[in-house]
């Protein structure tokens, strides 16, 4: 079995794959067509190299090309006329807010709100939560305000992703997200790229972003307990400036295991987060596996380049 470092992205009836020298993003039109957009990867910057680091810079990056992929794969979306006519005079207004940048400002102002809603509801809701529990900030008192920290976070995360799996459309996205996961795994065991290959394996993946998103939970909550426990506003500085240091430990983890599944401690460590999937992955139709293995295809290098 071989294993490859392309990670990919459920879109809007669509899939974004990233390999080592493109990018490719595959939409299934509402006419049935499916429309493929590929471009190279963004050049490296030397900090995206570094280990420990390079897990914040990637992300970001990553966030930035998933936010763009959305952006692209929603244009092809059924819109009612009402709602376009919406889009297009608020399109037209950050255009002439931004003098003809609209579109980038928005995508890094998206990226820049969600990280901001999403360290505000995972990071610091659950310590304000936790900071008015009546126990003492000394010895067992912080122990158990951090382990109380973490429990509200991963009570949080769960329930967000339990609700969005509630919404009809995203229910597409997870079957999206399933044709992902098995269209890798077809590629790793070695197999032709075809529908009925790709059928047979595994909506789970260890490299999944929802197992990213429960490592850093888990992390933080071994991270968070060497910080002690002060007054809210320090708590919420002092986790503020960890968030890099765990992003970047949750990395290296999350690549470790993907390139080395067959490690009991590995296993361990992805079990989580592969159950954690059984909600955020759903069996896909053939068409959305189409999208897939389309996708796919066009970010294989011919070097060996996105193997490990």
């Amino acid at each position: 079995m071989k294993k490859t470092n392309i990670g990919g992205q459920a879109l809007i009836e669509g899939l974004l794959m990233m390999g080592p020298e493109n990018i490719a993003i595959a939409v299934r039109k509402p006419d049935g067509e499916i429309v493929l957009d590929k471009k190279p990867v963004p050049r490296k910057t030397k900090l995206a190299s570094i280990p420990f680091i390079r897990g914040s810079v990637r992300l970001f990056r990553q966030m930035v090309t998933g936010v763009k992929a959305l952006m692209y794969s929603a244009e092809f979306a059924e819109l009612e006329d009402e709602s376009e006519k919406k889009s297009s005079k608020f399109d037209a207004f950050i255009e002439r807010l931004f003098q003809g940048k609209g579109k980038d400002a928005v995508i890094y102002a998206t990226v820049i709100i969600s990280l901001a809603m999403s360290i505000g509801l995972f990071i610091l809701l659950p310590n304000f939560l936790a900071s008015l529990l009546n126990i003492t900030r000394e010895g067992s008192g912080v122990i158990l305000k951090n382990l109380f920290e973490g429990l509200i976070r991963i009570l949080i995360f769960f329930g967000y992703i339990f609700l969005a799996t509630l919404l009809d459309d995203i229910k597409r996205v997870w079957q999206y997200h399933g044709a992902e996961h098995k269209t890798i795994h077809c590629y790793e065991h070695g197999e032709e790229l075809t529908v009925e290959n790709v059928r047979k394996y595994s909506t789970k993946h260890p490299r999944c972003g929802t197992s990213f998103m429960f490592l850093v939970m888990m992390i933080s909550i071994v991270m968070f307990s060497f910080l002690g426990w002060h007054s809210p506003v320090v708590n919420a500085l002092l986790r503020l400036l960890m968030i890099p240091v765990v992003a970047g430990i949750a990395y290296e983890v999350l690549k470790l295991a993907g390139r080395h599944t067959e490690w009991t401690a590995m296993k361990i460590v992805s079990a989580p987060g592969l159950l954690l999937q059984y909600l955020t992955t759903r069996e896909p139709d053939d068409d959305q596996i189409e999208v897939a293995i389309t996708a796919m295809k066009n970010v294989i290098t011919d070097n060996d380049s996105d193997k490990w």
